[in-house]
């Protein structure tokens, strides 16, 4: 593939054309904002169900709430989730140690946190992709990318091609087109793993709440809706392989029973094993620019971290918001621009993921004494400015 270093500006008088590759939360906003600015956009989606049916829940922050309002969901996300404002601590036996305020990361008018059901989100986010106008193909990949001066052709797993202005990136942690473009980082599992179900919420759960210790690393839920949670069991990570996925439910349940408070009545849901999702937690932060010519990298493509202060989805909802600023400013779409985007995500991204990391390594190597309500702490404070 070519790597073009000078890239003029998109033909003036008319629109540019943008290909987005990926349309999970990063991939979705940054088409909504484009398209708003009148830029077409073409977006394909390996997943003919656009991911709209899978998933347990999301933990959204203030500043991910943010991102959310730019892009006018906000009053059905509000609708469909659940806001709260604290964090609790407890043992294993559901004593609770400590409730700490969350940091309004979004700004005062927004709430803190919301939990809710990542299917729901994700159903919100392609009604206002279907409602902006772009042309949407599902179950379609981008089989090659050639890319000159002037832009990049594009060949489509289902015999289509096409030629773009810019080709954004967003297709995940595994991305075919970082590695396509000659970027050479992967992800590195961080050696934890998480069981995620959802459940019925117990009325008592208003917030999330962790407890630290017992037979896996952290025990915690979040209410997802009225009626919704979700919960999870942290552990260190197994051979994937040698778990038999009709044992899920089994496997997660036993963990979970060993504790207290309002455990006992979600474990009592834990009974379907293809509810339950078993991930490892993986760590990618792509070093350097996040372009090669015509193509630039969005969200868990550049960058993803352990969900330890819950700021994966917003991480990428930011990327996406700066990114569609810079394309939209009037500016010539050259390196000096997408070398601006990935100079002002990075202080960011490279915080929330160091923090990530060393809060699951801290639990990893025993360390007692670790500070992680200060860790944690400091990163919400930092994230308070705007991106």
């Amino acid at each position: 593939m070519t790597d073009s270093r000078t890239l003029p500006q998109p033909p003036a008088g008319g629109s540019p054309t943008v290909l987005v590759i990926g349309g999970g939360a990063a991939g979705n906003a940054v088409t909504i904002l484009l398209r708003r600015a009148g830029i077409a956009v073409d977006l394909i989606e390996a997943r003919p169900d656009w991911n709209a049916t899978t998933g347990s829940g999301i933990t959204l922050q203030g500043n991910a709430l943010r991102v959310l309002r730019q892009l006018g969901v906000w009053e059905r996300i509000a609708a469909s989730g659940y806001p709260y404002g604290s964090l609790g601590v407890t043992a294993p036996d559901g004593t609770v140690l400590f409730v700490a305020e969350d940091i309004q990361t979004g700004g005062e008018d927004l709430p803190a946190t919301l939990g809710m059901q990542r299917p729901q989100l994700q159903r919100i986010l392609i009604d206002a992709v279907r409602a902006s106008g772009a042309r949407i193909r599902l179950g379609t990949t981008a089989e090659s990318l050639e890319q000159d001066a002037d832009g990049v052709s594009v060949r489509f797993s289902d015999g289509g091609a096409g030629r773009y202005d810019l080709v954004i990136a967003a297709d995940g942690l595994g991305s075919a087109t970082r590695a396509a473009i000659g970027i050479t980082e992967k992800p590195e599992p961080t050696g934890m793993a998480i069981w995620r179900i959802a459940a019925p919420r117990p009325a008592s759960v208003t917030r999330t709440d962790l407890a630290y210790g017992g037979p896996a690393y952290i025990a915690g839920y979040t209410p997802t809706s009225e009626n919704t949670l979700y919960a999870y069991v942290v552990e260190a990570c197994r051979d994937r392989s040698a778990i038999d996925p009709t044992s899920y439910a089994a496997e997660m349940r036993r963990l979970a029973q060993a504790y207290g408070g309002v455990w006992p009545e979600i474990t009592a849901h834990i009974t379907d094993p293809k509810k339950v999702n078993y991930t490892w937690f993986d760590r990618l932060l792509v070093e350097g620019s996040w372009h090669r010519g015509r193509v630039v990298l969005v969200g868990d493509a550049a960058h993803c971290c352990p969900p330890t202060i819950a700021q994966g989805a917003a991480m990428s909802l930011e990327d996406a918001s700066v990114l569609a600023e810079l394309l939209t400013s009037g500016r010539e779409w050259d390196d000096a621009l997408f070398q601006a985007y990935h100079d002002r995500r990075i202080p960011r991204v490279r915080t929330v993921v160091e923090a990530s990391v060393r809060i699951g390594q801290w639990q990893l190597d025993g360390v007692r004494d670790a500070d992680v309500a200060g860790l944690i702490g400091r990163t919400m404070t930092f994230l308070k400015e705007r991106p």
